[in-house]
């Protein structure tokens, strides 16, 4: 049996399938409602409280692994992105004395203690309070991930179906995604392992942001004008249009780890699915609803 932590949302969901698809026993640790289970009763949901050590380790008893998912996008009244790492700490402690095996993290590309950004310097923390936990390891790096669920595509298309203009940072920012799919079964195949392993999940291509949201702007057949702005009107411009939607589009933070190529690798890339083939396979219904980045599940 094995645990996944947000088995109802984006990432998780696809990990959780995976496993249920090697014949995996799959119990998931959620704030969110069973009703809301993609898998039916096929997935044991217990709620998760990561300020009970009690209940956390009676969660985890009897897993062999656990993938944790647990983050946060941007702070949020008392969530911060320490106490996230608190948190994250107090996960792996109930892991340990639950008597799992092996754990598997979630984390992203370029993650660094020194990066000037909170959201890399939380998720370096993390790495490190899980490699001197004792336990046996996994750390995996994704970069933007695509796939059913997620957001930045998503609503990239969704404004390039109604909007007349599209405002593209001037700096050359890039991007290297990877399949949903794909990332779920690194995680997989990581979990099944013995080895402490640090690996990046990066797709195929490298693509320059511009050149994404051509790609979308195409598949949708939209009419759009992309037009370039500097990084301080692209701040401004992006947060009034997230003020009028009552949605956070992309936080200045995420702004500047895209500019500095953040979510690209210098690693081989292990995935093997592209970003055109997908857009230009959910093509008809990319983009026909905002997708919100506001919902998750740990607050």
């Amino acid at each position: 049996m094995d645990v996944v932590t947000g088995a109802f949302s984006f990432t998780g969901r696809y990990v959780a399938a995976r496993l249920l698809e090697r014949g995996r026993e799959v119990r998931t640790l959620t704030r969110r409602p069973q009703a809301e289970s993609p898998f039916g009763d096929r997935v044991e949901a217990l709620p998760l409280d990561l300020s009970d050590r009690g209940a956390l380790v009676d969660a985890l008893r009897d897993a062999d692994t656990l993938y944790n998912t647990y983050w946060i996008r941007f702070p949020h009244g008392k969530t911060t992105f320490t106490t996230a790492v608190r948190a994250s700490v107090g996960l792996f402690e109930a892991a340990r004395a639950a008597g799992v095996r092996r754990v598997v993290q979630l984390s992203v590309t370029h993650a660094d203690s020194g990066s000037p950004y909170a959201y890399f310097r939380g998720k370096a923390a993390v790495e490190d309070a899980l490699s001197g936990s004792g336990l046996s390891y996994a750390i995996v790096r994704p970069t933007l991930v695509f796939g059913n669920g997620e957001v930045l595509v998503s609503n990239v298309a969704w404004l390039l179906r109604r909007l007349p203009v599209f405002v593209l940072p001037r700096a050359a920012c890039r991007v290297q995604p990877i399949e949903a799919d794909d990332l779920a079964e690194l995680c997989v195949q990581a979990g099944a392992g013995t080895s402490d392993v640090l690996l990046d999940a990066a797709g195929p291509e490298t693509l320059a942001f511009g050149e994404l949201v051509r790609l979308v702007r195409t598949a949708v057949g939209s009419r759009a004008v992309l037009v370039h702005a500097g990084p301080r009107a692209t701040r401004a411009l992006t947060r009034g249009l997230g003020l009028c939607l009552r949605q956070t589009l992309l936080t200045p933070a995420e702004l500047g780890a895209l500019g500095d190529d953040l979510l690209t690798s210098d690693e081989r890339p292990l995935g093997t699915k592209r970003l055109a083939d997908w857009v230009a396979s959910n093509a008809p219904r990319l983009g026909d609803r905002l997708a919100s980045g506001e919902r998750r599940p740990w607050r």
